[in-house]
């Protein structure tokens, strides 16, 4: 079999197994997320906590929520890391120094999982386990939770109350992810991937030495990894490690982690408006922008020219063989789509336009399908830019889904996108005018440039994956790429709950013959329009100053 055909049979094995998901998950999310019923261990977690979780939030208590929350799981994972050294199960490791204990904390809370350090050299099981993979979970339902709350601001009307975060943050934790990710686990044990908490072993001979390997509860901490769009890795070679990632098999299923729950957002958030047709609409943008970034990147990694290249029958530096190319750019696809940043292969090898096509879909706002919960508000946000520059086309004012967009909703929705590139090219330009930082790249010329801007658009973005060859351990990267995940995490979600609560006090505008059809396949096509255009405006000028560069000098 060719791998190009091995590839194409792998697409669509993948595409069915999301296909036969995605009615259930979206179904069931939506009675998760609309139920007045509390479980009892829900009930002992609110005791802890102190919460009420039927007393409804207006959108700045709501917000409060979210932030103090955030706030108090980035203290207490920097604190858990800084006294390291004297937890048991450190396996040996000392405390992590202030700046990249700054960063870790700020990243995994921000479903970022940037990570600056090696993971078996420098975390022990309890940081592991107790600190990053808890984050995981909750940082993941809480995208979830902020995007529920602007599904409800479309649902209802003339009232600001979107729910309570409280509730929303542990049914997303009990009863969609825990569940999910203990069949995963299962799963990926199944696959070959290690879940033990043995201690360091020295194996075999390694160029006249010995190598050593760390244990550890890895399959649990790889299956919310995925999928909770995480990406932070128990290994320094992430997904490309065979602890976490074993075979093509395990390979396989961990892409369909990533993706299966922002996918199946957008039927929950049909059933939630009460209209599947228009969460269809949502599917296919995401949908045909996914399937052609994938098509273009396996076209640009098996289509590479050179003696080299023909003899590995494509692009293959960098890539696992146990994966190939096609494997390798599922992955990489499917991985700067959303926000999760796993890699299982090495992004800076890529061809100049593949390492391109990476850097572009997460500076597309990481949307098609996007991150847990991020991906679905992310969308919803582009979906209200686009209905307002219909609007402008025919004269009228914009509304979507019984909602008219003015003044104040389109405020909102362009601070919303414009937060990400302006944190991602102020602190790359930055970066360069200062010596200390350019001092860390790997390479010159149009490639170091695309590792310093890969680095801040994968930071702001909350994505994670790391373009190599640049040395981000340095104060100055640990603590503006720390900035940027955290500001790139949490103000655009002060401007998606905002609009959220201006659309939940809207009486709604009944639908007349003048009103665009979103959910016809005219608005998808207008919408993924609005998105490459927005994204094009933006990024093109640094686009071309690296991968494209690179691309067309190869």
């Amino acid at each position: 079999m060719s791998p190009v055909l091995a590839g194409v049979l792998q697409l669509l094995a993948l595409v069915a197994a999301l296909g036969l998901s995605y009615r259930p998950l979206g179904d069931h999310m939506a009675r998760v997320y609309s139920s007045e019923k509390h479980l009892r261990p829900e009930k002992w977690i609110y005791k802890a906590i102190g919460a009420n979780p039927s007393v409804e939030m207006r959108w700045p208590a709501y917000l409060r929520g979210v932030l103090a929350f955030s706030a108090v799981s980035v203290l207490f994972l920097y604190l858990l890391q800084r006294v390291q050294g004297s937890l048991p199960g450190s396996l040996g490791f000392v405390s992590i120094d202030p700046d990249q204990a700054f960063n870790t904390a700020a990243s995994f809370v921000a479903n970022t999982n940037w990570q600056s350090y090696y993971g078996e050299q420098a975390m022990g099981h309890v940081v592991q386990t107790g600190g990053l993979a808890v984050q995981n979970f909750v940082s993941a339902a809480v995208g979830m939770a902020v995007a529920v709350a602007l599904v409800r601001g479309f649902a209802r009307s003339r009232t600001g109350e979107l729910g309570n975060f409280w509730a929303d943050l542990v049914r997303g934790v009990v009863r969609i992810l825990l569940p999910m990710a203990v069949i995963g686990a299962l799963v990926l044990v199944a696959c070959g991937a290690i879940q033990n908490f043995s201690g360091i072993h020295e194996v075999g001979q390694f160029m006249g030495g010995t190598q050593q390997w760390n244990g550890g509860a890895v399959a649990s901490q790889e299956v919310i990894k995925e999928l909770g769009t995480n990406g932070g890795g128990y290994f320094n070679a992430n997904s490309a490690h065979p602890f976490e990632n074993p075979t093509g098999l395990s390979n396989l299923f961990e892409i369909y982690l990533i993706l299966v729950i922002p996918f199946a957002l957008t039927r929950t958030f049909g059933r939630m408006v009460g209209s599947l047709r228009q969460g269809y609409a949502i599917l296919g943008t995401m949908a045909a922008i996914w399937i052609g970034f994938t098509a273009l990147m396996m076209w640009t990694e098996f289509a590479g020219n050179g003696p080299a290249f023909e003899l590995a029958g494509g692009a293959m530096e960098g890539k696992e063989t146990r994966f190939g190319i096609a494997g390798s750019s599922l992955f990489s696809v499917a991985t700067t789509l959303t926000s999760t940043g796993a890699v299982n292969s090495f992004h800076s090898s890529y061809t100049g336009f593949g390492g391109g096509i990476t850097m572009l879909g997460m500076q597309l706002g990481e949307i098609a399908p996007g991150g847990v919960g991020s991906g679905l508000y992310g969308m919803l946000i582009m979906a209200v830019i686009a209905v307002f520059i219909a609007g402008l086309m025919v004269g009228r004012t914009p509304e979507y889904l019984g909602k008219k967009i003015g003044t104040r909703e389109i405020k909102f929705a362009a601070c919303y996108i414009l937060v990400t590139p302006a944190l991602v090219l102020c602190f790359t330009a930055a970066s360069f005018v200062l010596d200390t930082p350019a001092n860390s790249m790997t390479n010159s010329g149009a490639h170091g440039f695309s590792e310093i801007l890969y680095a801040f658009t994968s930071g702001a973005n909350n994505n994670g994956s790391a373009f190599a060859g640049l040395n981000a351990d340095t104060q100055w990267f640990n603590s503006t790429i720390g900035i940027a995940m955290l500001l790139g995490r949490f103000l655009p979600m002060v401007f998606v709950l905002a609009l959220a609560g201006s659309l939940a006090e809207q009486t709604p505008v009944p639908e007349t013959a003048g009103t665009l059809r979103t959910e016809k396949p005219l608005f998808t096509g207008l919408l993924v329009g609005t998105i490459m255009i927005i994204a094009g405006l933006t990024y093109f000028p640094a686009l071309a100053l690296g991968p494209l560069a690179e691309g067309l000098a190869a």
